[in-house]
């Protein structure tokens, strides 16, 4: 006999359904621009100096990641699907039955999607923009190889995958900083500075030998060492950013389309009065310890979550509420209609 899945499980397999097809949709994204980079044009625009020229080279525009969008969608339709195929069997007065199906031409639906993706391709976009710009001056200011410092920017080509690696794009600007530190780190000669770099948790350890030779010999590490040091913590960097947003974007998509197919339940008829949200805790140690005290908190259909830092959220993974409530988070919400829920 087959095991009935519990809420829980159930959100977890549309987790695991759509988290991975998001995450794909960005790394295809980053690889797309990457091969279509006109590095013969950039390294000829930052020979002369001329950062504007590059850029446009690199091609980065919001179109490239339309693939995030769709995947954004398809995870919003499937957790709005599951939600209306789990609704209780509701009854009209006179004995006939309501029929709920999940649509994504709501207006609601369609805004919501359009509203989020679009601020979220933005957002990406416009911080890549930031993190390339700001390392194209900065190459420049030290006298780099202007081919260089493009490879250092779209990344190296590897003969054997034909895919370039070590590139900055795909980035945050953050990320990217913590790249040029660690180069800087690696370059400075500081026994102290070099000794640091061990500790980061991105870097590549089969490169560890490598530094504590360079610093029991009181000398930096190897120019072209370190750069191909900093190509693989770049690499498990964009590695993190794609699991951050596919996490992060998978659950604000099940999530809201849970909301919304409660709101197409309510436009059907069922009494709003009747819905509950309900906040549920992953009830592990890498939980925060500000949800785990959330967990059971129950709220109407249009009601927010209290979290004891004061911000407040519509469902775990709200892209309104404040990044540090959101980002990584791994609650779920429970929708519920109470059985005898009563029609208007």
């Amino acid at each position: 006999m087959l095991k009935r899945l519990s809420s829980r499980e159930k959100f977890e397999q549309l987790i695991a359904n759509f988290e991975p097809l998001i995450r794909k949709a960005f790394e295809d994204a980053v690889e797309d621009i990457k091969s279509r980079a006109e590095i013969g044009r950039i390294i000829e625009r930052l020979e002369r100096r001329d950062i504007d020229g590059a850029m446009r080279a690199l091609h980065i525009d919001p179109a490239a990641f339309r693939p995030v969008d769709t995947a954004i969608a398809t995870a919003y339709n499937g957790g709005g699907v599951a939600t209306t195929g789990r609704l209780p069997p509701i009854r009209q007065p006179g004995g006939g039955q309501v029929i709920i199906r999940f649509d994504t031409r709501n207006v609601r639906a369609e805004n919501w999607l359009r509203d989020h993706s679009g601020r979220l391709i933005t957002n990406i976009v416009e911080d890549q923009r930031n993190a390339i710009r700001t390392a194209m001056v900065n190459g420049l200011e030290r006298g780099a190889n202007p081919r260089s410092n493009a490879l250092d920017i779209v990344g190296r080509l590897n003969r054997v995958t034909g895919r370039r690696e070590g590139g900055i794009i795909g980035l945050t600007a953050q990320q990217e900083r913590f790249a040029a530190n660690y180069l800087e780190d690696l370059l400075s000669g500081d026994p102290a500075r070099m000794r640091a770099t061990l500790e980061r948790a991105r870097r590549d350890k089969r490169f560890d030998r490598s530094v504590i030779k360079a610093i029991n010999e009181e000398r930096p590490v190897d120019a072209e060492l370190a750069g191909r040091m900093v190509g693989r913590y770049r690499d498990r960097m964009l590695q993190l950013r794609g699991e951050t947003i596919a996490r992060t974007e998978t659950m604000a998509a099940l999530n809201e389309s849970q909301m919304e197919a409660m709101r197409q339940a309510v436009d059907g008829g069922v009494d709003p009065t009747a819905i509950v949200k309900v906040w549920r805790s992953a009830h592990d140690n890498r939980v925060r310890d500000s949800h785990r005290a959330m967990h059971g908190q129950e709220v109407s259909l249009n009601g927010k979550f209290t979290c004891p830092t004061g911000a407040v959220l519509a469902y775990p993974g709200d892209p309104e509420a404040p990044a540090s409530e959101i980002i990584n988070c791994r609650c779920w919400m429970e929708t519920k209609i109470e059985f005898l829920a009563g029609l208007e």
